[in-house]
């Protein structure tokens, strides 16, 4: 085969490669917010 055809297919397996290649997955840290008020407390008795 010719020089440029072997670059070519020597370039399309780079970005073939680089395309493929698995990323480090990003870890994620959820934490539940802190209430911002409480609820008042049901008595049984209207006020």
């Amino acid at each position: 085969m010719s020089k440029s055809i072997k670059a070519m297919v020597a370039i399309g397996l780079v970005a073939f490669v680089a395309a493929c290649a698995q990323e480090p997955e990003e870890e994620y840290v959820v934490t539940d917010p802190a209430p911002i008020s409480t609820e008042p407390t049901h008595t049984g008795k209207y006020k």
